[in-house]
């Protein structure tokens, strides 16, 4: 399992080293844009508008826009120096109870294993969460992103949630039309209520499947199968390149041929000498 954040939770004087690990896989079926007409995928460079010229990575810097069309620019260095503990660190802050969080908080699990001679400290902190029943809250920078996480047990494994900071949870006062005050009437209470019950059952995630992921994933499939005309193979780097070079060959074979098609300049000299000594023979 590839390893994308290498660092420590700490809690009081323990100190735990650990590897992260994303608990979570993306398997959306994502698609590539072609050229209709040839079948190329399309490249999307990144290019400045004023000089109306394609930028390298080198000539790129980050800016903040403080005021529409001005910026403030802030150096890589800049933020190298600002960087919080909590990108090396995990340092947990408090203790809480895992019903206390509501779900809105939360952002990307990620599954954390113990590095080199930590797995006294890992089983320590694994057991005590998992006896007491309470979760870590606690501060991590990720790609220089940082955010509020939740350190709990999944199975025999420590288990990391990113979570939002409470300024980044919009207000619901701001959700529109929201009703203010609820009448409900009472036996259609009690008949959703009953609905409530009959529909409750055990958690079951394997139930639960992505059906459009899989029509998707069939649909694809069979015109694969039956090389549909919508299979379409994109042009090679060579072949590029040859047209390229064909098209040079061409036009330097037709400029070779307007250089030998033009008279020469020695020939037209002695024309107009002939043409002048006729003249006094006259």
């Amino acid at each position: 399992m590839h390893t994308v954040w290498k660092g420590a939770i700490s809690f009081g004087l323990v100190h735990v080293p650990i590897k992260m690990h994303s608990a979570t896989e993306d398997k959306d079926i994502s698609f590539r844009s072609l050229h209709k007409e040839c079948g190329m995928p399309i490249n999307y460079a990144k290019t400045c508008r004023h000089c109306n010229k394609e930028i390298s990575p080198e000539e790129i810097v980050k800016g903040f826009e403080y005021e529409k069309g001005k910026y403030v620019i802030v150096k890589e260095e800049e933020l190298e120096a600002i960087k919080p503990d909590s990108a090396k660190t995990i340092q947990i802050l408090d203790f809480v109870d895992l019903a206390e969080i509501d779900p809105v908080y939360y952002q990307k699990a990620y599954y954390l294993s113990p590095d080199m001679a930590g797995a006294g400290a890992y089983n320590l902190l694994l057991e005590a969460i998992k006896q007491t029943g309470k979760i870590g809250i606690a501060k991590i920078s990720i790609r220089s992103k940082s955010s509020l996480a939740a350190v709990r047990v999944v199975g025999n494994c420590l288990c990391l949630e990113t979570m939002f900071f409470p300024d980044e949870i919009r207000a619901i006062s701001q959700v529109p039309n929201i009703p203010v005050q609820t009448t409900i009437n009472d036996k259609e209470l009690d008949m959703a209520k009953m609905l409530v019950e009959q529909l409750s059952e055990p958690f079951d995630p394997a139930k639960y499947t992505d059906d459009y992921r899989i029509a998707l994933t069939e649909l694809i499939q069979q015109k694969i199968a039956g090389q549909s005309v919508d299979i379409v193979s994109a042009p090679t780097a060579e072949g590029r390149t040859n047209v390229i070079d064909l098209m040079a060959a061409l036009q330097a074979s037709l400029d070779a041929t307007k250089s030998a098609a033009m008279p020469p300049s020695a020939p037209s000299t002695k024309k107009k000498r002939t043409a002048k000594a006729k003249g006094n023979v006259s």
